[in-house]
This record gives structure tokens, sequence and C-alpha cells, in this order.
């Protein structure tokens, strides 16, 4: 979530190689924050592009997020 706050929107490719983690640990870690509201997803081709949803968990995680980079 944390890149996501970084960067507003990271393919799934992008976030496996930025922390050295298993596509496929990532991806379901992605699709449950989506489940819960908290992600989105746009596929574009091949790849899929995630970003904050526009909800109340997103936005309460996106404020956790600021106060967490202010520290």
């Amino acid at each position: 979530m944390k890149l996501l706050f970084q960067y507003g929107q990271l393919n799934t490719s992008d976030m496996v190689y930025r922390l050295g983690t298993n596509y496929v640990t990532t991806l379901g870690n992605l699709r449950l924050l989506e489940s819960e509201g908290i992600l989105k997803n746009r596929l574009s081709g091949r790849a899929r592009f995630f970003r904050f949803a526009n909800t109340l968990k997103a936005r309460a995680t996106i404020k956790l997020l600021e106060e967490w980079e202010k520290k």
C-alpha cells in the first residue's frame, strides 16, 4: 500500500519487482485489498494496474499512510 501511496498506481509486476516478492502472493494480497474496497484495478493489455479506490476504507488507509510518512 505504501508503494501505491507514493506512486499513485502501479502494475502487479512493478510491485513484485520493487518489493522483491512472489507474483502470485502479491496478486493475492492486492485482490484481497480490492475485495475489501481499498484498491481497484484496471486492465491495460496484459498489465493490471492497481490504485486506491474512492471509498471510505481507502480514504482512511490513505490518511493512515499520510500520518505514517510524517514520522
